[in-house]
């Protein structure tokens, strides 16, 4: 099972190298991709460098073209595939059937994987994506469970990734209405769920306020953590009541089920995090790890260690963890 990390940027890529990921993925500095945040991603030159690091290690680099463009800067997203091509990276992420189709006649050597905001969550799915472009992974979606996802491995054409740790959406992969109406751009398109430009934040009697596009997110009192400002993870007042209103901070973590992921085929792990720290990376690479490993040598006996769930719970939003659509019981 490869482990893959994210890698916002250079010292993020070297953390997740040297804390054992077998893979990384990262984002050109632009809005190819969709963590388009002002200071994150790579230059042509810390590409280069990462790439030069990587390969020294054995460790794979995978380029994130998951957004979706649009008539009028169709050009940027050609000239991120030829990119692509011309630095040999060992697959390119994309969600977008245009770019999938460009890649394919364009640069037919370059290895395609189906990014998760491509929301494909059927095997007929993934099997039209195979036959069409050729992809040779898919990132299935955060809302299948662990039933579904069995299903679609035993009928897939394609190797599966699934996500394993990180933060979660509760729109479709990405495609966030509720930023959409407060900004007017989707995090689809222009490659963030809170561009920056519509991020205001306000000291006022009453505590530090946070909006986004002049919709009201949060007060929070002097000295209280405040989040990445999403409208999803704002603090509304409902009822006379001010609390998490449509969805409490939560990070995914699937470790518990790695001996199911492993037994189901499951070829990959990805880390959700390109926004955070180079700490975070090199945390959650160096747990995810020793997990991995210690679960491929005895599935049968696998038990998370308590001191991996503490180390994951530091860098979980909210300090909790759920499995996420992955566990339904009733199913």
């Amino acid at each position: 099972m490869e482990l893959v990390c994210p890698a916002g940027s250079l010292p993020a890529l070297k953390a997740a190298v040297e804390a054992g990921a077998n893979a990384v993925y990262l984002g050109f500095r632009d809005a190819t991709n969709a963590r388009h945040f002002p200071g994150l991603n790579f230059t042509d030159a810390q590409i280069d460098e990462g790439l030069r690091l990587a390969r020294a290690r054995g460790v794979k680099v995978y380029l994130a073209l998951n957004t979706y463009p649009q008539p009028h800067n169709w050009p940027q997203w050609e000239a991120a595939v030829d990119r692509a091509a011309a630095l040999r990276v060992d697959a390119i992420i994309v969600a977008d059937l245009g770019v999938l189709d460009y890649a394919t006649d364009r640069h037919p050597e370059l290895t395609r994987h189906l990014s998760v905001q491509g929301s494909a969550t059927s095997y007929e799915a993934l099997r039209f994506y195979h036959e069409r472009f050729g992809i040779r992974r898919a990132v299935l979606p955060r809302v299948l469970s662990l039933a579904q996802v069995r299903h679609v491995i035993e009928h897939s054409p394609v190797a599966i990734e699934v996500f394993g740790f990180g933060s979660l959406c509760v729109m479709v992969e990405g495609r966030c209405l509720l930023s959409s109406y407060a900004t007017g751009k989707s995090p689809n398109t222009c490659g963030a769920c809170s561009p920056a430009e519509f991020v205001r934040w306000e000291e006022t009697p009453a505590g530090r306020t946070t909006r986004l596009g002049g919709v009201l997110l949060d007060r929070r009192a002097a000295g209280e953590t405040a989040g990445y400002p999403t409208i999803c993870k704002g603090r509304y007042e409902v009822g006379g009541k001010t609390f998490y209103a449509i969805e409490e901070p939560t990070s995914l973590n699937t470790m518990e089920l790695l001996p199911e992921l492993m037994a189901l085929g499951v070829v990959a792990v990805k880390i959700e995090g390109r926004q955070r720290s180079p700490a975070y990376v090199r945390d959650v690479t160096r747990v995810w790890r020793a997990a991995i490993d210690a679960c491929q040598r005895n599935p049968a006996g696998f038990r998370p260690a308590p001191d991996w769930a503490a180390a994951l719970a530091r860098v979980s939003e909210g300090a909790q963890t759920t499995f996420g659509a992955l566990h339904r019981p009733w199913q």
